[in-house]
């Protein structure tokens, strides 16, 4: 393998930084309670005008057991 340096990533992306900055303040203003942020994003979405989909969950395979 060929390892080339620097890396051609960027070492700062600014939309992660901005969302990054996002969840903070979010964190912030719930005292980093996550029941208080699922609470507000719950909020969000009734008063958001979208519709909210539910989709219901996916079954997996169970696996055979080795005899």
């Amino acid at each position: 393998m060929h390892f080339t340096w620097p890396s051609p990533m960027p070492l700062s992306d600014p939309i992660v930084d901005e969302i990054h900055a996002i969840r903070e303040k979010i964190a912030k203003t719930s005292n980093d309670d996550m029941r208080k942020i699922a609470e507000a994003a719950r909020s969000r979405q009734a008063t958001g005008g979208r519709k909210v989909v539910s989709l219901p969950p996916k079954r997996v395979a169970t696996a055979k057991k080795a005899s």
